[in-house]
């Protein structure tokens, strides 16, 4: 399995291929990844030259570092519409909301709690990355359109998404309450996406569990769906829901806290793991 990962040494950022260990850097190929994918050569990489960097002289950063849009699937699971205990089934139409790429840190980073808010949640989810831009993408079209695939925890500050009467962006936007990672996966067959397994555990606990076959808006409903309103473009990320489980949904809820290990995993794909951490005043 072919893996990209974008990184920083704390004097410079790059990206590239990672094998076992070992990180080939591309930057010398494309500046970013998100040029990488623009141009159409991100697989074809796997196999490119370039200097050595071992995985563990670096930081992971998040795989598309400057992406156009990110944007998330809200309610995405059937049991997750559930929660809502509101006696309606699932709507035609798909929830959507934007987070900011500087709200999202990279695998092996902490997740940073706001002095604001103790409320700080987690929701593991399937990411796909667009690889080819596109206006109106059918269905039949949609996987055309991927480049790839990766994992996200989409941290939410509960008591912030409710702060006003109809929105949601500020207690998904804090900044690096969320994670994406820990690579970018090439995207090449629907056997990738159609049936995966999804989990999350906190301290080891399984809290989420589902798979992608059970989806109420499929991967392909989602990319004809929002590029009626958008182009979508290379390097535009897409985080499509969460299962059940959240910490939200426990009573008394279960809010993340400094020292608390989150791990999300998604079957072909791998596993993100944050630890949890107080934001430290300037």
């Amino acid at each position: 399995m072919s893996r990209f990962v974008s990184y920083s040494t704390g004097r410079e950022t790059g990206w590239g291929h990672l094998d076992g260990d070992t990180i080939t850097d591309l930057t010398a190929h494309f500046p970013t990844m998100r040029a990488a994918i623009e141009s159409g050569a991100l697989a074809a990489l796997a196999k490119a030259a370039g200097p050595h960097l071992a995985l563990d002289q670096v930081a992971l950063t998040i795989p598309v570092t400057d992406p156009e849009k990110i944007i998330c699937v809200g309610v995405n699971y059937p049991d997750r519409n559930a929660e809502y205990k509101d006696g309606q089934d699932a709507p035609p139409n798909m929830s959507l909301f934007i987070r900011f790429p500087r709200s999202f840190t990279g695998h092996g980073q902490p997740l940073i709690r706001p002095p604001e808010s103790h409320q700080l949640d987690y929701e593991g989810e399937v990411v796909i990355v667009i690889g080819k831009a596109g206006r109106r993408i059918s269905q039949a079209a949609a996987y055309d359109h991927i480049a790839g695939i990766s994992i996200a925890n989409e941290g939410t500050l509960r008591d912030w998404v409710r702060h006003a009467k109809f929105n949601v962006t500020q207690g998904k936007n804090f900044d690096a309450s969320g994670s994406i990672g820990p690579w970018l996966v090439p995207f090449e067959s629907a056997a990738q996406l159609d049936d995966i397994a999804l989990e999350t555990r906190v301290n080891g606990e399984l809290r989420q569990q589902d798979r992608t076959s059970r989806m109420l808006f499929p991967f392909r409903r989602i990319v004809e769906y929002i590029s009626t309103f958008t182009t979508l473009v290379p390097g535009d990320v897409i985080l499509c829901g969460t299962p059940t489980g959240a910490g939200a949904r426990f009573d008394p809820p279960i809010w993340l806290k400094p020292g608390d290990v989150v791990e999300v995993s998604a079957e072909g794909i791998g596993t993100l793991t944050n630890t949890i951490a107080d934001e430290i005043p300037a």
